[in-house]
């Protein structure tokens, strides 16, 4: 056992599966967590960075849970500084304003009651004002992929905390974006449930009235993982509500915005690509895809910082800014104080409540059984480029994101890609509250349409090997060598031209040489309905602790095979037989 085999990208399954195999332990998985964030000290990804001190009680009490009972047992997960955590300090962003909190915020107590492990507090936006991630105190997160890049915000440390392998998910807050713009800068799953579908009680609120507590996480198995322990009711929350989940199903259609869409930024050209690319996989789907005017999405989201809503920021800060001149950044001041003007009147938000009142009734219209899809953002930032006009650059990372909580939407921000390299494109898709389900089932579909799979081979799909061909002519690229853990044997059956079979066994297996190959979703099916018996694809475990689709041969195969393991490859076993001859 050892912390070197913790995966680098973890996930509630690759945890329990390491945990259940005696891979790792839960003290080696925080361990190993604990040295990313050291040697991610520059990237301003923690404000309350992981301790063994503060994790050791929540450690210790996983030997009183039986796994088997508790669904998130020792899945570690990272917090957003503005939720509470028992005895742990509790800061916005804004040093001045941290107390140490003497309760666990509701969402937190529930992951807790779980099994969950809570490993320290993540950077943000001051008071959650912003979608960059460059306005703290502790520093600009930087982007997990590109440095020089912005990380999104506000919930920026959560998101970079997960794309690093710090956490296995993470908790954001989201008012206008900010629990899916970092997720799609970041490469990740951004999940926001309806409006007081998850509880708020415990989180200093941006718009008390807008905030969702929302999701991090490298799948939507882990995400949704996430929702079933945190959703539903808590009654002394005056802000939430019952929102059960009905039965899920594929929408009937998939809404995109008729007409160009703003693209903006030193890539604004890449993001415009892998939009139209987008748009092209929804097709692959074989749901009906229709154009929708997404005008009233743009007069509802300009009520929210441009209208008197802003007024509500005010409110809850107001004593504060006001008894602690100097406390916060001069762009979170400038902010917050637009609340404070005078023509923000009662009358002038009442017309704005009756005016996204008439627009939330035609949009829901809209979205009946349809699932509406926007690029997640239009672009993004160089840190400099916001740290020179920070206003601006941050008011369009909102351009596709402001509107939904005023509109009482759910959404999903999924991976559709890259602009380019190393630079993720994300697109979020939108639904009724009452439909929600249906998110997770349009989020599958497209991600199986758009997503390549990795698919380990080793033997005769193998670069020079006579099936070389085939996996090229199913659009394959050939990516690295690998190795398996040392959990398998090879042989080499009986058969005219001979090919390995790879069995899994359950003790004195060794590691066998690989190779791993991309291959794009639409070939795969078609790919693995040309594979003879008695081989197969399942989940090959790599050394690396990473789970891969692969060869593997039915057991009975062997019973007249010849085992070549000791060989450690395919490649080493034909050389040592023309060796021999």
């Amino acid at each position: 056992m050892s912390m070197n085999l913790v995966p680098s990208q973890l996930t509630i399954r690759a945890l329990h599966n390491g945990y259940r195999t005696g891979k790792f332990t839960a003290v080696e998985v925080i361990s190993a967590i604990i040295e990313r964030s050291k040697s991610d000290e520059d990237k301003a990804i923690w404000i309350l960075p992981p301790s063994q001190e503060r994790i050791q009680p929540y450690l210790e009490r996983l030997q009183e849970l039986n796994p088997k009972e508790f669904p998130l047992w020792g899945i570690p997960f990272a917090i957003k500084d503005n939720i509470e955590v028992a005895n742990w300090p509790v800061t916005a962003a804004c040093p001045d304003f941290g107390y140490e909190s003497s309760r666990h915020a509701a969402v937190v107590e529930r992951l807790i009651a779980a099994g969950a492990i809570p490993i320290g507090k993540t950077n943000m936006d001051q008071f959650a004002t912003g979608l960059v991630g460059t306005r703290s105190p502790y520093g600009a997160t930087h982007n997990a992929l590109r440095p020089d890049l912005i990380s999104g915000g506000s919930s920026s440390g959560s998101a970079v905390a997960v794309a690093r392998g710090h956490a296995a998910f993470a908790l954001g807050t989201d008012t206008a974006g900010s629990g899916r713009v970092p997720a799609a800068l970041n490469g990740l799953i951004g999940y926001k449930p309806a409006v007081g579908a998850w509880p708020t009680a415990g989180i200093i609120p941006a718009c008390r009235s807008l905030d969702c507590v929302t999701v991090f996480a490298h799948t939507i198995e882990d995400a949704e993982a996430v929702d079933r322990q945190v959703r539903g009711y808590l009654s002394s929350d005056p802000y939430s509500a019952d929102r059960p989940l009905g039965r899920a199903a594929t929408p009937d259609m998939f809404l995109i915005p008729s007409g160009p869409l703003e693209f903006f930024g030193p890539y604004a050209a890449s993001y415009q690509e892998a939009w139209e690319l987008a748009k092209k996989k929804l097709l692959l789907t074989n749901l009906k895809v229709q154009e929708a005017d997404i005008g009233l999405l743009h007069e509802a989201a300009a009520q929210l910082y441009e209208g008197p809503w802003v007024a509500e920021r005010w409110s809850d800060l107001e004593t504060f800014i006001e008894k602690h001149p100097g406390s916060t950044l001069p762009v979170t001041e400038s902010i917050l104080r637009s609340g404070a003007k005078a023509d923000f009147t009662a009358a002038s938000l009442f017309r704005s409540q009756h005016r996204i009142a008439e627009i939330r009734s035609l949009v829901h219209e809209m979205l009946k059984g349809a699932v509406l899809v926007l690029p997640t953002a239009g672009g993004t930032w160089t840190r400099e480029q916001v740290i020179a006009d920070p206003v601006a650059t941050n008011g369009k990372m909102g351009l596709y994101t402001n509107h939904c909580n005023l509109l009482d939407l759910s959404a999903v921000s999924i991976p559709a890609g890259e602009a380019e390299d190393r630079l993720p494109f994300g697109i979020t898709l939108f639904a009724l509250p009452e439909e929600e389900m249906n998110l997770r089932a349009a989020a599958r579909l497209i991600i199986s349409q758009s997503e390549d799979i990795t698919i380990a081979v080793c033997g005769l799909h193998m670069r020079g090997m006579p099936l070389e061909r085939q996996m090229l002519d199913f659009g394959a690229e050939f990516l690295e060598e690998a190795e398996t853990a040392p959990l398998y044997e090879l042989y080499m059956l009986p058969n005219v031209p001979s090919k390995p079979g790879l069995i899994r066994v359950p003790r004195n297996g060794a590691s066998i040489e690989l190779e791993l190959w991309r291959m794009p979703a639409a070939s795969f099916g078609q790919f693995v309905a040309q594979i003879p018996a008695p081989l197969g694809i399942g989940k090959i475990e790599l050394t690396d602790g990473r789970l891969i689709s692969g060869f593997l041969c039915e057991a009975y195969a062997i019973e007249k095979s010849l085992d070549i393991t000791a060989h450690g490859g395919w490649r080493a076993a034909l050389s040592s037989r023309e060796s021999r001859r």
